[in-house]
């Protein structure tokens, strides 16, 4: 006690009192605000949630913070086809296919992701609707025989298989992306004169002739109406140049039809669109539909090069008259049979005078026949079937010069039943015939002549034949599909594919490569491809 007692007194510093001072201070006033601050009510971020539209049907939702409604969907989808020319079940009537050689693939493959995106507003003038639909794609597009591969593939790719079908390849489709408001529709869609089935009745194949189809969409504008109780009425301008025009054929060019009974297309530019239209009757008990077009025969020039190019006496030589073709169709759909409440019938019948392509149809370029088969007579037989909207022959090269239009028709069909809710079979056919005028023919067979100059002997073998260039296609098929659980289908088809053709006798000649010189006898040929797929819809 005594020590601490004597132990000297520590003297305070003012400044340390002070700098305390402050720190308290400091604190004091952080934890005050602190307080404050954590009493103050904070107001949260708004959460736009995604709401369901059920104005436009399933599937449709607002986009957050407007009043368009967006359905995003689509399918992706595996399939292939056997004895195939291309994918999605092309008969091997052409090319290495049809003549069966070892340049040919026995299959054919296509992997597709298809994209759709659909947004609808409700506006004061009425709907506004816009449309997607891209395909992401990669298929093996087949052999190629070495003599007829063209140029270098340009920078765009082309068909270049290191671009398309390469590893790691593939490319985008675009099938459908319009606009519609006000009963108009503006961009590529559905033609106006088209069926809601196009060209699939009840099959897979993309194939089926007899009828025209823009399934994938063709640049277009179109209006319709609709009267109320299911009628409507649509009318609308195509463009012609993919989905609506075969060759135009002018005989005076040199080597103006082939070995194959083909020629070079002598069409002039797009002039004008194909105006077209349907009136539809849309009932509980199915559809009914009247279709018409007009189609613009328009040639190039009466002097061309071989192969059709032009050259430096084309434009004085004049072309022969512009002439307008026309197609007509009936469309007709059943439901609720007696064989079961989802079974339907679908039928449509056309008729078309320099417009073939809406008989001969495909989404793609318009085909024409040339398939070989054996013979007991001559080396081999063969079939030719060329289609075309017109021939023309100028007075020059020692025809009458105007354009002689190409008649054609054809009716098909299918009937679908439903076994129960897993599976379904559909029975479909088709029936086409194309023709050409009495003055046609014998302008045709003079041309086609220069390539089969009748009794020529070969190896002791001499040919004679009678020509005539009108053939009838026809095609029956099946397919079976089963659908394990809600939109995942496995679908299984096979269709026979016959080439009735009109010449008669043989003649000795020259196909492409790498067939030989020999005796050829004209006969009607068959064909038969099988698909398979896999398709599930989201």
């Amino acid at each position: 006690m005594s020590a601490l007692l004597s132990a000297p007194t520590k003297r305070w510093d003012p400044m340390f009192t002070k700098n305390v001072t402050l720190l308290g201070t400091v604190a004091g006033l952080f934890v005050t605000q602190s307080a404050y601050a954590a009493d103050l009510p904070v107001k949260a971020k708004a959460i736009e949630y995604v709401k369901a539209c059920g104005n436009y049907g399933s599937g449709f939702w607002y986009v957050p913070g407007t009043d368009t409604c967006v359905r995003i969907g689509g399918y992706l989808r595996a399939d292939t086809t056997v004895n195939s020319a291309s994918a999605h079940g092309q008969p091997a009537w052409s090319g290495d296919s049809g003549q069966g050689n070892r340049f040919a693939d026995h299959f054919v493959s296509r992997s597709r992701f298809a994209l759709q995106v659909d947004t609808r507003t409700a506006t004061e003038y009425g709907l506004v609707r816009t449309f997607l639909q891209g395909d992401f794609q990669f298929n093996n597009f087949g052999s190629s025989n070495p003599s007829t591969i063209g140029a270098t593939p340009s920078a765009l790719g082309g068909l270049s298989g290191s671009n398309l079908n390469g590893v790691g390849g593939g490319y985008v489709e675009v099938e459908y992306v319009f606009l519609q408001f006000g009963g108009f529709t503006f961009g590529k869609s559905a033609s106006a004169y088209a069926t809601p089935w196009q060209g699939f009745p009840g099959n897979l194949t993309s194939y089926l002739f007899g009828g025209q189809t823009s399934d994938t969409g063709v640049s277009n504008i179109q209006y319709t109406s609709e009267f109320g109780n299911g009628v409507s009425a649509s009318i609308g301008l195509d463009d012609p140049t993919v989905y609506d025009r075969t060759p135009l054929l002018n005989l005076g060019v040199p080597g103006a039809i082939g070995a194959s009974g083909t020629g070079s297309n002598a069409y002039g530019g797009w002039q004008v669109p194909d105006i077209v239209g349907r009136v539809r009757i849309d009932q509980a008990w199915g559809l009914f539909q009247i279709s018409a077009a007009a189609h613009d025969v328009n040639a190039s020039y009466n002097t061309l090069g071989a192969g059709g190019v032009p050259t430096s006496l084309s434009v004085s030589s004049g072309h022969p008259e512009s002439k307008f073709g026309y197609a007509a169709m009936i469309g007709l759909m059943i439901k609720n049979l007696p064989t079961g409440t989802a079974d339907d019938i679908k039928l449509d019948a056309s008729f078309a005078k320099g417009a073939t392509k809406y008989v001969i149809a495909t989404s793609s370029t318009s085909p024409s026949f040339a398939l070989f088969g054996s013979s007991g007579s001559a080396y081999q037989s063969v079939g030719f079937g060329a289609t075309t909207d017109g021939v023309y022959l100028p007075t020059a090269a020692g025809g009458d010069g105007p354009i002689h239009l190409t008649t054609s028709w054809g009716v098909r069909g299918a009937f679908t039943h439903n076994w129960d809710p897993y599976w379904s079979t559909s029975l479909f056919g088709s029936y086409a015939g194309v023709s050409y005028d009495s003055v046609a023919k014998g302008m045709y067979c003079a041309a086609f002549g220069a390539s089969h100059p009748g009794r020529v002997a070969v190896a002791g073998a001499a040919g004679s034949y009678s020509c005539n260039p009108d053939f009838n296609v026809s095609e029956l098929g099946t397919v079976t599909r089963w659908t394990p659980v809600k939109n995942l289908t496995f679908s299984a088809e096979v269709m026979w594919f016959h080439l009735d053709q009109k010449m008669v006798g043989s003649s000795v000649f020259t196909p492409s490569a790498p067939q030989p010189t020999a005796l050829y006898q004209f006969k009607d040929q068959n064909t038969v491809e099988a698909e398979l797929r896999v398709q599930r819809n989201f």
